[in-house]
């Protein structure tokens, strides 16, 4: 991971909506239903216009583009998952990385929870998530307060 990546993943685990399931309480597979405002939308929709980025809107305000579905059954906001990921900001400059990264897709932050359930095993997506869908006006090392963010994300497993 690059320099900040032990942090990052430390903000993802403790800033996502759902705190790790430690009471073995079974876990709420329905899906999230956050929608990010009309203004963090917009902004968003300028960013992908402006790139000219061929992506699909979703209703809860992030895009996302599909690579390869993958194959096989798709994950739960229930399901622990590997990925090999990158982080970005809109200028570029890459915030984190990982490879073979095992997450409880309940752990992470809602763009993800949102996004990785849209591809099975084997599929690759580029997510391009509002604040609001992300950190929102909460910095983390190397992303300023109200980013937005894209994340390409191969799913490797369901574990």
């Amino acid at each position: 991971m690059k320099k900040y990546g032990f942090a990052f993943l430390i903000g993802v685990l403790l800033l996502a909506g759902c705190q790790q399931n430690t009471d073995q309480t079974p876990c709420d597979p329905t899906p999230v239903s956050i929608k990010a405002p009309q203004a963090e939308v917009a902004a968003l929709k300028q960013y992908i216009d402006s790139n000219r980025i061929a992506a699909t809107a979703d209703e809860r305000g992030f895009y996302y583009v599909i690579h390869a579905p993958g194959a096989g059954a798709k994950p739960t906001v229930c399901s622990n998952v590997t990925v090999n990921y990158k982080g970005q900001l809109t200028n570029g400059e890459e915030f984190d990385s990982g490879n073979q990264v095992s997450f409880g897709l309940n752990q992470l932050i809602f763009g993800w929870q949102e996004g990785i359930p849209l591809i099975a095993p084997g599929g690759s997506i580029t997510l391009y998530l509002p604040p609001t869908l992300a950190y929102g006006a909460q910095a983390q090392p190397g992303i300023p307060a109200n980013s937005i963010l894209v994340f390409k994300i191969d799913l490797i497993r369901i574990n």
